[in-house]
């Protein structure tokens, strides 16, 4: 199980399950002894991070890395039995264990299987991935001497270096590579360039980028959309159109990524039109833009409250097919609900069944919280919280506060109990016990953090890091 869920595409996870399957049919083996104790220290430690880290939203795997190279099945078992009363921490650790590969790695030998530098590359690249390159270098130190590691390894390692800023050891790696004689590719100096750029280190990218010619070799468009995203980040608007000039002089197209990164510090620097034509520019070189980019644009009308460019970017949307999200709709509704254009709002709010957007509890809190802030709109934000109620969607306990705060200061106690009965109505049993916090009963508050953490999405509706590469 533990190599399945490792390799799940690998015709060696394959192999290594068909024999283990094949090895238990036809050769019974003797048991196994008896796995080590687990020091109780480790055991101790573990059990304290859990408790300390309990919350859904507190990084329990950034906690739990520095015991990942002490991981048993003895310590797991142990740790679970202590954490018993630590339902969710303890579920996040069990699965935290379950994925961490050096195991299934280490493992592959008790089961006849002998590691390929392919097998290595797939555990490197996964702890890469994971933030855990630190773990991945000393795993690799460890077994290189076995493996002959390959360009492909040490780019591995090099990507990883450079995605957590650290470009001394990618340099490192780097050079290790080349005194092993490898033949470098170019993969291989992107990697590094990434790692340099993301280090701060761009006078030494581009001369390593000057030296990918005497070693024969043509950068490709990732080569300069390394560039071009670095210059981004640095507020270079100037660098990155010579990079992007350039490209086009090769026949090379920036891929989405790159794009919404220019687009988006057009933006930010005030310059939408130019946002406009590069858009129209990605279209046309056969670069679709997806919601992500539309969004960036998107806040920007919404941000100097632009309606009918904000309304002509959402058809535009539908004509692309480019279907909006809860970003999208969230940042217009709250634009019109504060310069008052409620014809817009309905206009709006009823065309989301048909591009196929249902409202989620962030887009009714939207609403709810809107109407409550302008006079004379207690009605809708009642109407939208009925609505709410209807579709079945819990709503946020500071929604239901800040509607029950309302009516009461205006007297309208009534219109309290009213609501309070419709959820107890509900077969949702979440908005049943919600109807206690609209009664006034204040132990109401465990959707506290999930609330706090999708309005504040809103004031900027969309993160960087969500986007592929």
């Amino acid at each position: 199980m533990a190599v399945a869920t490792l390799y799940p595409r690998s015709r060696v996870a394959s192999a290594f399950l068909s024999r283990l399957f094949s090895l238990s049919l036809s050769h019974p083996t003797p048991p196994p002894p008896p796995p080590p104790i687990a020091p109780p220290e480790d055991v101790n430690d573990i059990s304290r991070v859990l408790s300390d880290f309990r919350s859904p939203h507190h990084d329990i795997e950034d906690a739990l890395a520095p015991f990942s190279s002490k991981l048993s099945t003895n310590l797991v078992e142990q740790v679970l039995k202590r954490t018993k009363n630590l339902g969710f921490a303890a579920h996040r650790f069990f699965l935290w264990a379950k994925r961490f590969p050096v195991r299934a790695f280490n493992r592959m030998v008790d089961f006849g299987l002998r590691p390929s530098s392919n097998d290595l590359d797939h555990l490197l690249y996964l702890l890469c991935k994971r933030k855990l390159v630190k773990h991945g270098q000393e795993f690799f130190d460890k077994v290189k001497q076995q493996f002959g590691p390959s360009v492909k390894t040490y780019s591995i390692l090099i990507r990883g270096w450079g995605d957590i800023d650290d470009s001394v050891h990618a340099r490192k790696m780097f050079d290790e590579m080349l005194q092993r004689g490898c033949v470098v590719d170019v993969p291989a100096y992107n990697s590094l360039l990434e790692a340099l750029c993301n280090g701060g280190d761009i006078d030494e990218a581009y001369a390593m980028f000057r030296d990918m010619a005497s070693k024969g070799l043509t950068p490709d468009a990732n080569t300069y959309s390394i560039f071009i995203r670095s210059y981004c980040k640095r507020d270079n608007i100037h660098s990155v159109f010579r990079v992007l000039d350039r490209m086009k002089r090769y026949n090379l197209v920036p891929n989405l990524y790159t794009y919404n990164c220019i687009i988006k510090r057009l933006c930010a620097n005030q310059k939408v039109e130019e946002a406009y034509q590069l858009l129209d520019e990605m279209i046309k070189a056969g670069v679709n833009p997806d919601t992500w980019t539309y969004n960036t644009i998107q806040a920007f009308h919404c941000d100097h409250c632009e309606v009918n460019r904000a309304l002509r970017l959402l058809s535009r949307m539908e004509k692309e097919n480019c279907k909006p999200d809860r970003h999208t709709y969230n940042m217009l509704l709250k634009m019109l609900i504060k310069i008052g254009r409620f014809d817009k709002v309905e206009e709006v709010w009823d065309s989301m069944p048909r591009r196929g957007f249902y409202p989620s509890v962030s887009t009714y809190a939207v609403m709810i919280h809107g109407f409550l802030k302008k006079k004379r709109k207690l009605e809708e934000a009642c109407k939208y919280f009925e609505t709410m109620i209807d579709e079945g969607v819990p709503p946020y306990s500071s929604t239901i506060e800040l509607l029950r705060n309302r009516l009461l200061g205006l007297g309208f106690s009534d219109q309290i109990d009213i609501l309070a009965d419709k959820m107890e109505a509900s077969s949702c049993s979440s908005i049943k016990e919600l109807s206690k916090a609209m009664r006034g009963h204040r132990s109401q508050r465990r959707r506290r953090g999930e609330e706090s953490s999708e309005l504040s999405e809103e004031e900027w509706p969309f993160r960087p890091d969500s986007v592929d590469s």
